[in-house]
């Protein structure tokens, strides 16, 4: 009879550890086949393809994958971990940023012919099913397109001490040279200038320090063509137009306290009448004969040019794109620009898109409806951390959106336009959880979540390629162990460059080409590349 009761007990305690021991290898093995999953999905450097991935025999190479997961994992003893986040955990450290030469990962994807799906990606359909999850040529071709604006910030002389502030500080013929653009295969035809006198923030004037090369007019962006090897690649003939914003976000609060402005003449009038808020149409719009580069307004020049690109290029039969890209007021400015282009250059119909980051609302319900007649596909990157596409009326609106069933018709009220892509600053791993808000509105902050971004539902791409250093370019975000120098992007010696026969520290004396000049310099555009 003891002896029965003393096995008993046992008996039941070698089921339950028999159930324990089961359950936890299901868990395991489930656990396990995730990661197997996810480093199939996001591990190109042992197998390019997830074709490849399918096709594991060997056990040699089940053993390589085992290793790699276990290396993205770090996995550790700290049981609180969940594995979405062992998953997510960085894989750069400071060693990663130390110059190895041709053995490092290139910063950019390959990228692949596109011409059998251009339209979808310029934004046909909508981008619809090409956002979430999002599409690999698609983000490419955005951040394409972010990179040219960010060029036109690391041109920029905005050195309240230069004779030269508000210029670009190359000519057109050698900017992507100079940046290390040229792998893109386009080219600059025209550089676009417009007028200071407006409320702006007091950065964007000219200096008043000395002889200045301009005191009413800023260099705001250009205008490009891709070459003939990229337009075979993207299945056309695409123009740029590049646009830039202000500097910190902090500026926009002025936009509170302005008003609109009448934007098509040769539209409807009384109540439905198009209009954008006062300042954007006035630095688009503003020309004075007495100014040496904007005797023409930003808005002139620019639609001289691309209406002299289109004819040019569909005489010769092919067909032709335009595409307008900004950020902060230069995707307002953008916005601008595509609505006048698609209303008044016919051979565009159907084919203007404009790729805006972090910009604000520019119109009414008007200027909206009109934009959407007109055929301009709108597509909008913006960081939820941003303020700036809140703006203008970032309170006054947010009221009436609550109150949507009795506003929407409201034709007073600032409206966006367009498909928005939603990003998260956060979702990056190297960013400081910390970061100030204002960062956040950062252009390349922008590209580099971007290029992190899959899914809503997923987290940072393992197998992002930009170059995560950009991030510190001029911003403090990056994580301190990452040791990347904050706000590093600068002129050498702020300028200065050091006389070897004097001895002394000098302002270098800018070459002929390079000093702006309102006419085209050089030889005409060539468009072979």
């Amino acid at each position: 009879m003891e002896k029965s009761l003393v096995k008993t007990p046992l008996r039941k305690l070698r089921r339950r550890r028999t159930k324990r021991v089961w359950r936890l290898k299901q868990k395991l093995k489930l656990a396990w086949k995730t990661i197997k999953i996810r480093v199939k999905s996001h591990l190109p450097g042992f197998l390019s393809t997830k074709k490849h991935l399918l096709h594991i025999k060997s056990r040699k190479e089940e053993q390589d994958l085992a290793q790699a997961a276990r290396r993205i994992c770090k996995i550790t003893n700290d049981s609180t971990k969940s594995l979405a986040f062992l998953l997510q955990l960085p894989k750069y450290s400071a060693d990663d940023f130390l110059d190895r030469g041709d053995l490092m990962t290139p910063a950019a994807s390959p990228r692949e012919n596109i011409s059998k799906m251009w339209r979808e990606l310029h934004g046909s359909k909508n981008w619809e099913n090409l956002l979430d999850p999002m599409h690999p040529w698609l983000r490419r071709e955005i951040i394409k397109y972010g990179e040219f604006v960010e060029s036109v910030y690391d041109s920029l002389d905005f050195d309240p001490l230069s004779e030269f502030c508000g210029s670009c500080r190359y000519n057109r013929n050698k900017l992507f040279e100079e940046l290390g653009l040229t792998r893109h295969g386009y080219k600059v035809t025209k550089y676009i200038y417009a007028m200071s006198r407006v409320d702006v923030p007091q950065w964007f004037l000219s200096s008043s320090l000395g002889e200045t090369w301009s005191k009413d007019s800023n260099w705001m962006g250009f205008v490009a063509v891709s070459g003939d090897r990229e337009s075979l690649r993207i299945g056309r003939r695409d123009i740029v137009v590049a646009w830039r914003g202000t500097v910190t976000p902090t500026e926009w609060f002025m936009d509170l306290r302005t008003s609109k402005e009448p934007f098509d003449c040769e539209g409807d009038h009384g109540k439905n009448v198009v209009k954008v808020q006062s300042g954007f149409f006035s630095i688009y719009n503003s020309k004075s004969e007495l100014t040496r580069y904007n005797k023409e307004s930003a808005s002139e020049q620019t639609m001289e040019e691309v209406k002299r690109l289109v004819n040019f290029f569909t005489d010769r039969g092919e067909e032709v794109s335009l595409t307008v890209t900004g950020h902060s007021l230069g995707g307002a400015l953008a916005l601008m620009n595509a609505y006048e282009a698609a209303r008044d250059v016919p051979e565009l119909s159907g084919n203007v898109s404009v790729i805006s980051f972090g910009a604000p609302r520019v119109g009414n319900l008007a200027f909206k409806e009109k934009l959407n007649s007109l055929g301009v596909k709108v597509l909008r990157v913006v960081n939820k951390q941003d303020i700036v596409p809140k703006l203008p009326g970032i309170v006054f609106n947010k009221v009436l959106n609550k109150l949507n069933p009795i506003t929407s018709r409201l034709n007073w009220v600032y409206r966006h336009v367009g498909t928005q892509l939603k990003l998260d600053v956060f979702s990056s791993p190297y960013v400081k959880r910390d970061s100030d808000f204002g960062r956040s509105h950062n252009l390349e902050v922008y590209l580099h979540v971007l290029d992190g971004f899959h899914s809503k539902k997923s987290g940072f791409r393992v197998n992002a390629r930009r170059d995560v250093a950009s991030v510190n370019k001029s911003t403090d975000m990056l994580l301190d162990h990452l040791r990347i120098p904050e706000f590093w992007y600068q002129v050498a010696h702020k300028g200065l460059i050091l006389n070897k026969q004097t001895g002394r520290w000098v302002k270098p004396v800018r070459a002929p080409e390079d000093i702006p000049s309102p006419l085209s310099t050089g030889p005409k555009p060539v468009y072979s590349l």
